[in-house]
């Protein structure tokens, strides 16, 4: 709530403009601001599912795995929203036949798939786009010269092509209309002019609050700040002394509930202040 809220911001300003107002780079940033705000909060749910089941013994599996950090579209929808993914294989893939079946069938039974899971999210154009949009570049990763391709490129460029298709996919999930969703594709390959366009600073977008829970936001995603607190963890353990490992972990552990109170108590006064809490999620 804290990371997601104060990114939508952004996010819906710029989404909302005119597109005779934006240029490139709001748009790139919009971009930037709605992936990182659909993702924590769809993984925000989640976790608030497994927390509360957690409470009375129940088990649920993780529903988001760092899907970000993936290096192919594939790799995306086993890391995305894994119990839907889950859900549309084993009840809708695996009955088309699957991967038993003739290559041509596979192709079918996957832009089958994602044209449901599209009209799942809603009965519109842009999400038939979105879901055909996915299941295209799967069948595509399918091919036995793409793969080749993907799997010789260096990691950085495997990570760039990845990220640029599920940006771009985002575009027409988050758009109103496909006008919209086509009008600021072209404005984000820099096809879209506006000889009048007003001049906006994108920096009216930056204050200090928004860039350092950006700063935040990327370093929860891409799972750094995870084994940063990983390595915090183990620091106790690799001390040999036992009195001293034992003052580590004491410290340690009045330092988790400082942070996890404060994480608390910040969340009660944004909810008891604020009136903006756009839980994307109950759209679908």
């Amino acid at each position: 709530m804290l990371i997601a809220n104060t990114i939508a911001v952004v996010a819906d300003k710029i989404f909302t403009l005119p597109l005779e107002n934006i240029d490139a780079s709001h748009a790139w940033f919009g971009l930037l601001a709605y992936s990182l705000q659909i993702y924590f909060d769809f993984t925000g749910y989640s976790d608030m599912a497994i927390g509360l089941a957690s409470m009375f013994g129940i088990r649920f599996l993780e529903n988001f795995n760092y899907p970000y950090v993936s290096r192919s579209i594939r790799e995306f929808w086993r890391r995305w929203h894994i119990s839907l993914s889950n859900w549309f294989g084993d009840y809708l893939y695996i009955s088309l036949g699957g991967n038993r079946v003739s290559e041509c069938r596979v192709y079918f039974n996957l832009l089958t798939v994602f044209l449901l899971c599209g009209l799942w999210h809603g009965a519109s154009w842009n999400f038939i786009i979105w879901g055909l949009f996915h299941g295209a570049f799967l069948v595509l990763e399918r091919t036995i010269l793409f793969t080749y391709v993907l799997k010789i490129l260096p990691r950085a460029f495997q990570h760039f092509y990845t990220q640029t298709i599920i940006s771009f996919g985002w575009v027409f999930f988050r758009s109103s209309t496909l006008k919209h969703s086509i009008g600021f594709t072209k404005t984000l390959l820099g096809l879209q002019l506006h000889h009048n366009r007003k001049n906006i600073p994108i920096q009216q977008y930056l204050d200090k609050k928004v860039v350092i829970v950006i700063g935040f936001a990327i370093l929860g995603s891409s799972g750094i700040l995870s084994t940063l607190i990983r390595l915090l963890k183990d620091v106790p353990s690799r001390i040999l002394n036992k009195h001293a490992q034992m003052l580590a972990q004491l410290v340690l552990t009045l330092f988790w509930i400082v942070v996890f109170v404060s994480i608390f108590l910040l969340s009660i006064m944004a909810i008891a202040s604020g009136h903006y809490n756009p839980f994307i999620y109950f759209r679908f």
